[in-house]
């Protein structure tokens, strides 16, 4: 098997949904059939590797038959070279909320990085900085212009071109006059530093239900019902298949 597909989710900040889009994405493409692979980066909070963790546990308890990914150790840059040759289809790499080397080398080596961002000008700081007065867009952030030097560094080295995707979470459809203002700064922005926008999850109460079981919507059947099921959750489905799509995951449209 060729090596596995890097998929990289990353921001220097705290609380815009990295973990939950790992996880979520990692367990799609499971039930799609694709064998995935993780590593957790984010040796402090381990939000990913524990949300895998509970999943083997509470599998085991109720005697039901889940995917399960390889979890892979990666304390350093070898490790992290060797962990790009897993026998899978997708590694999928969380990075924890700050600046650190490992977490820019697996930046490096990505083939797709995505970036959550809570839907509001206090997540858009993690991108670039506005002019208070004027609103434009002033120039990018440290962290957008790390995202620029790994492309260049695929572009050059690697021959080979990283796909960077920002997920707008948490859509607030109460906003619009707001929200006008944000995408039209992103969509400055997208053309100076080489991003595409994408909508991601809602903020939805079932996305933090199934998390203590390891579970996401994607798993929920018959079978695997640990909370009462709505039509709210036949949504939350739909929603992350199409940002699988929109990711170019999966390329069969969402049902």
């Amino acid at each position: 098997m060729s090596r596995a597909r890097v998929i990289v989710v990353g921001n220097e900040k705290g609380g815009a949904g990295k973990s939950t889009v790992a996880t979520h994405l990692a367990v799609a493409l499971m039930h799609e059939g694709a064998s995935v692979a993780i590593a957790d980066l984010d040796r402090r909070q381990r939000s990913m590797e524990h949300f895998f963790t509970n999943r083997l546990t509470w599998s085991a308890a109720e005697g039901v038959e889940l995917p399960h990914p390889a979890i892979l150790d990666v304390g350093d840059e070898p490790a992290l070279a060797k962990a790009r040759m897993a026998e899978a289809h997708f590694l999928i790499i969380d990075t924890p909320g700050a600046d650190t080397e490992l977490s820019r080398t697996a930046h490096r080596v990505a083939d797709l990085i995505v970036t959550p961002m809570n839907d509001s000008f206090v997540d858009f700081d993690m991108l670039g900085v506005v002019d208070p007065v004027t609103m434009t867009v002033v120039k990018a952030s440290l962290y957008a212009e790390a995202v620029w030097e790994a492309k260049k560094f695929g572009a050059v080295q690697r021959r080979e071109s990283i796909d960077w995707v920002v997920v707008r979470n948490r859509l607030a459809a109460a906003e619009p006059r707001n929200r006008k203002r944000l995408e039209e700064r992103l969509n400055t922005l997208a053309k100076r530093v080489g991003f595409r926008e994408v909508a991601g999850l809602r903020d939805r109460v079932i996305y933090r239900e199934l998390f203590p079981f390891g579970l996401t919507v994607s798993d929920l059947s018959p079978k695997v019902r640990p909370i009462q099921v709505s039509l709210g959750h036949v949504a939350a489905r739909q929603e992350l298949r199409l940002l699988l799509r929109d990711l170019d995951l999966i390329e069969t449209p969402a049902e």
